[in-house]
């Protein structure tokens, strides 16, 4: 597994595998050379529908022979990739997750819904900022 996100071109654009780069915001790698010139190379635009993105733990499943070309992300950014992924009836836990993180208040009880609605663990101390064994106790208690 890498540790960057890729950008990478579909041919059909009816795929839901990633997301739109201009989903996620902006995105301080969309305007360095090396994207610049890629997606000049290509002759695409950033908003163009047949460029998608992928965070760093599901860019296995970029199509063999896609282009594609990897991109750092910070952690703010790959958090909102991820979160652009997730399926809706997850977004709303994961906003509450978020939220979390100024507030304990009613942890455990956030985190056993979170799992319960199929939350990763990991998803889930990276969203609260909750150490990971704090996740797996409330997962067991």
């Amino acid at each position: 597994m890498t540790d960057d996100a890729y950008l990478f071109l579909l041919d059909d654009v009816s795929s839901s595998l990633g997301v739109a780069p201009a989903a996620v915001g902006d995105l301080a790698c969309m305007e360095t050379p090396a994207v610049r010139g890629w997606l000049d190379a290509h002759g695409i635009t950033r908003t163009s529908p047949h460029l998608r993105l992928l965070p760093p733990e599901e860019t296995a499943a970029i199509p063999e022979g896609a282009e594609r070309l990897p991109v750092p992300l910070s952690d703010e950014e790959t958090s909102r990739l991820r979160h652009e992924l997730v399926p809706e009836p997850l977004a709303q836990i994961e906003e509450e997750l978020l939220a979390y993180r100024d507030c304990a208040d009613g942890r455990d009880g956030l985190i056993g819904r979170a799992l319960a609605s199929g939350v990763p663990p990991h998803r889930i101390a990276e969203l609260t900022g909750v150490d990971p064994a704090t996740v797996t106790a409330a997962a067991d208690g």
